[in-house]
């Protein structure tokens, strides 16, 4: 089960104990009900599956699920008793999107990138959301095999090499808390001791050479390298730059080569970021 995410107690506290009377908490438990979907449940979530997913119990999610089956942000299959996204929510996912300057700035670099790397090839910009990372741009070479991601996939903030880049280049405060985080939502908790060192050794392959390279650690046959993508302007929140592909396009040995290539390309995205991305 999901833990119940900070400044959801009853009361409205917030997560350093003082109380934040303009935070509404049922606004943040209605959100938390939407960011429990994920673009594989074609067949839907039942209450069940959300509360197991949000933390929330049983009842909560009940209500909430009605409230917003009713302003037709869920609908509901009463075959299966399982809710779906409404079309609501794809308004603002898009209005989201277009308020992004930088996405289609470096939408074309991506295919650049991607086109000059060869077959299978895919070249992602995403951001944090908790311990996923969700990809908001996305660029592909052409090949018959490609990896199945898009724009709204999300990803492991501890195992990706997208969420291992930016958790390399985020702060050492903001980095401590979020191990501490990680490792209590980590199942099972023996696999932490793993996923830890990886982490720490994409922090060193950043700081040493720029890049960090997964060899097949988020999912086997998958090598991928990444960058943290930090703008000029110290004001605008990290992004995360990957690229990545099955290991007989891309195997380690070229890792090297492209994760120069990622570097490069950051580096000119980073000097294009503008206050609103």
């Amino acid at each position: 089960m999901r833990k119940r995410s900070p400044g959801t107690d009853d009361d409205g506290a917030q997560p350093n104990g003082q109380h934040e009377r303009q935070f509404i908490t049922s606004l943040h438990r209605g959100l938390e009900v939407l960011r429990a979907f994920r673009p594989d449940d074609r067949a839907g979530l039942s209450n069940g599956d959300l509360a197991e997913r949000t933390g929330l119990p049983n009842s909560t999610v009940s209500r909430l699920t009605y409230t917003l089956l009713t302003t037709g942000y869920l609908n509901y299959d009463a075959v299966t008793g399982r809710y779906r996204m409404g079309v609501p929510v794809l308004s603002l996912g898009y209005a989201c999107l277009s308020s992004m300057p930088l996405r289609d700035t470096a939408q074309t670099y991506m295919q650049t990138l991607a086109d000059a790397c060869g077959e299978g090839i895919m070249v992602a910009l995403g951001s944090r959301d908790e311990r996923t990372m969700t990809y908001f741009a996305c660029a592909r070479s052409r090949s018959v095999v490609a990896l199945q991601l898009g724009v709204g996939s999300r990803i492991s903030l501890a195992r990706s090499a997208m969420g291992r880049a930016w958790l390399a280049g985020c702060s050492a405060t903001e980095r401590e808390a979020l191990m501490a985080d990680l490792e209590a939502h980590t199942q099972p908790r023996t696999t932490w001791p793993a996923i830890r060192a990886g982490i720490e050794d994409a922090v060193k392959q950043v700081a040493q050479q720029g890049y960090y390279a997964n060899h097949g650690e988020w999912q086997a046959g998958v090598n991928a390298v990444a960058v943290p993508l930090r703008s000029t302007d110290p004001d605008l929140p990290l992004l995360g730059l990957n690229l990545g592909g099955p290991s007989h396009y891309l195997p380690a040995d070229r890792l090297p080569e492209v994760g120069k290539r990622l570097v490069e390309l950051a580096t000119t995205l980073s000097q294009r970021m503008t206050a609103n991305f």
